[in-house]
């Protein structure tokens, strides 16, 4: 299960204060679940980029707390700066990392910019991907005439915030406005180029970024540039939607680069974008030899990249994530200059838990073994049969894999890379429920320590057991659900998968069963103790029909590869 996460970069009006900056962060990191990245004042735009991400309702709660506590110590009516600003918090923007949509962050920073105008009484414009009006998708034309134009702008159709609005008064005066919005990561990539010429970089450029370059009298480099009717610069668009570049030349490396913004990886990933400055190099008779990421990067830009480029190959892309984020730093050469460590790199691996494993799938197979001998009672039977269920599919994605590099067999590798993602799918399902079935068995146990003094608190620990235990019964229920999806996977790989493999496949089989009949033990017991004895009723004999097709399917399975091995004596 992807864990959601999301990035904010609030700018703040302040960039020359150290106290106030770190009273503003302070309040950010205030908020449980928050991880702090960078904080970057600039002394003459007086303004500093705060950068912080984390599960989403942390994120929101977190721009709240820094929002409110920069319109506590920043009076706009002193500011001055180099930058564009309109308020104390000048911009807020979400943006989605992983497990959740541009869509579902825009409605969270819409939420959010109310949320700011209904308590804070600070007026709140929204744009990008959260805009009410095309016109406001455009910062600039939420900002227009910066903090000096919100008393002609407030109050004024057409020209007010979105939320707030109101005659310009003393509060709006000190706090200013604040633009909300939600957008897309912005990637910061260099390619290196087989050349020291800053001008050819350049021209790989113009060829690929949205912009483009100026057309030009007699199609000439210095001819000079056409206008039209209004007298704007004719302009020929580039290859590439959403990116900005320019080529410049590194005398650290000795190399020209062609340095280029992603603005919207969705529209432009980093593997198109890599590809295609290649083939304009290779126009120009150029390489490019490898590419230097500037900052942080979201996961599922290597993931997506690892996939592309073993889809290029014709190789299975149902493997497991290093080895994908491996393909992508191998194929478009982002250890040239200096190694990639992922760990570094990828935001979701710098926020992740430091220190000891805080999960029974990041133990080792010894220390899980040894955990579950140990006298405590959890992990238990549920966390176990979710363990058999995932060793189940990674033996079906195995097979799937093998098959799909198989000499002779290059023109099927899609149909089994196909099977091998939909087993590794499988496997992370139940991974996840190795860790969650534990964590159900804990719920209960704290419900049970709870207050019972008082009538209220007897009633309310009542519940939360209850509830506990419903969880904990809907947990090997869908153990069984997501072992019992690894027989059509396993059935396949023993009939049209290698052969020198299709005992593995069997192996899968007994695993996938003693999975979903392990489960269903745990679906009884569970669902003994519940007080809502129709939902029990319901819930175990859910699982009865589960475990009754498991048992026939892994019969099916076996009697495939029994065939097979008798085949090839």
């Amino acid at each position: 299960m992807e864990t959601r996460i999301i990035e904010c970069v609030p700018n703040f009006s302040e960039g020359r204060d150290k106290a106030v900056i770190k009273s503003i962060t302070d309040a950010i990191e205030s908020v449980k679940g928050i991880s702090l990245l960078d904080v970057d004042p600039g002394e003459a735009t007086n303004r500093t980029v705060v950068t912080f991400v984390g599960e989403p309702e942390a994120v929101v709660e977190a721009a709240f707390r820094g929002v409110r506590r920069a319109a506590e110590l920043i009076d706009m009516r002193n500011h001055h700066g180099a930058h564009p600003r309109m308020g104390a918090t000048d911009v807020c923007p979400l943006i989605p990392i992983s497990g959740i949509t541009l869509e579902e962050c825009a409605e969270l920073s819409r939420k959010l910019a109310k949320r700011i105008a209904d308590e804070l009484e600070i007026p709140t414009y929204c744009y990008e991907a959260a805009a009410f009006t095309p016109e406001r998708r455009n910062l600039a034309v939420c900002r227009a005439g910066e903090y000096e134009a919100l008393p002609e702008k407030m109050n004024h159709e057409g020209k007010g915030p979105d939320f707030g609005d109101r005659p310009f008064d003393e509060k709006a005066a000190r706090t200013g406005a604040t633009t909300v919005g939600a957008r897309d990561f912005l990637i910061a990539v260099n390619f290196n180029l087989n050349t020291t010429s800053t001008r050819r970089a350049n021209a790989i450029a113009f060829d690929v970024r949205e912009k483009g370059r100026p057309v030009r009298e007699g199609g000439k480099p210095n001819g000079k540039p056409l206008k039209d009717e209004n007298g704007n610069t004719i302009m020929q668009p580039g290859t590439l939607k959403a990116t900005k570049a320019i080529g410049w030349f590194i005398d650290e490396y000795g190399i020209a680069q062609v340095s280029m913004n992603i603005t919207d990886i969705s529209t432009t990933p980093l593997h198109v974008a890599f590809d295609e400055v290649c083939r304009a190099a290779n126009a120009r008779g150029l390489r490019v030899t490898g590419t230097e990421i500037v900052g942080l990067v979201p996961k599922r830009t290597l993931i997506e990249a690892g996939r592309y480029f073993l889809h290029k190959q014709q190789r299975s892309t149902g493997i497991a994530e290093s080895e994908l984020i491996r393909m992508a730093v191998k194929s478009m050469g982002l250890d040239e200059l200096s190694p990639f460590r992922p760990e570094e790199k990828v935001i979701e691996y710098l926020i992740a838990p430091k220190g000891e494993c805080r999960k029974l799938t990041d133990m080792t197979c010894t220390g899980f073994a040894e955990e579950t001998a140990s006298e405590s009672p959890a992990p238990g039977g549920g966390s176990i049969s979710a363990y058999m269920g995932a060793l189940a599919a990674a033996l079906g994605t195995m097979v799937a894999n093998l098959s799909s590099h198989k000499a002779g067999w290059d023109d099927r590798w899609k149909e089994f890379s196909d099977q091998a993602d939909k087993g590794q799918e499988l496997m992370q399902r139940l991974l996840h429920l190795v860790n969650e079935d534990t964590e159900a068995f804990n719920r209960i146990m704290d419900a049970f320590k709870m207050p019972k003094s008082t009538d209220e608190e007897k009633a309310a620990r009542a519940a939360a057991i209850e509830d506990a235990t419903l969880y904990a019964t809907m947990i090997p229920l869908s153990t069984m659900e997501a072992a019992a999806e690894t027989f059509p996977l396993l059935e396949s790989m023993a009939r049209t998968g290698n052969p020198a493999s299709v005992s593995d496949a069997g192996v899968g089989a007994l695993a996938a069963r003693s999975a979903v009949l392990g489960a269903q033990l745990n679906v009884r017991i569970n669902a003994a103790s519940l007080k809502n004895r129709e939902e029990a009723d319901r819930l175990t004999a859910r699982a009865a029909e589960i475990a009754a097709k498991a048992v026939a399917a892994e019969a099916k399975v076996l009697e495939v590869v029994n065939e097979v091995l008798s085949a090839n004596k």
